[in-house]
């Protein structure tokens, strides 16, 4: 087996920071954050989920390397803009 250190395009850089695609302190913000998580790193982008583990005060958030902010907001637009309906056909068509 041979292993390379050969990046992707969605990869980050060493020195790239990550910054936030999502934030919410909203009641059901931590099921929002680890779906948005979910549907990012099934899109291709690497993405983190931060929570406010001990102050509940803080914003749930999902972080994406800064040169992928834009195709994660991209994203993130069409699934709300998708709604249950493409929920529903994606669930139908890969059954």
């Amino acid at each position: 087996m041979t292993y390379t250190t050969e990046g992707t395009a969605s990869d980050p850089t060493p020195e790239e920071s990550m910054v936030t695609a999502f934030s919410s302190s909203n009641h059901d913000a931590e099921m929002e954050a680890m779906t948005i998580l979910g549907l990012l790193q099934s899109n291709g982008i690497p993405a983190i989920y931060v929570g406010p583990h001990m102050l509940p005060s803080l914003d749930f958030q999902v972080q994406v390397p800064a040169h992928l902010l834009g195709e994660a907001e991209r994203i993130i637009a069409a699934a709300r803009e998708g709604g249950s309906d493409s929920a529903d056909a994606a669930e139908a068509a890969g059954e």
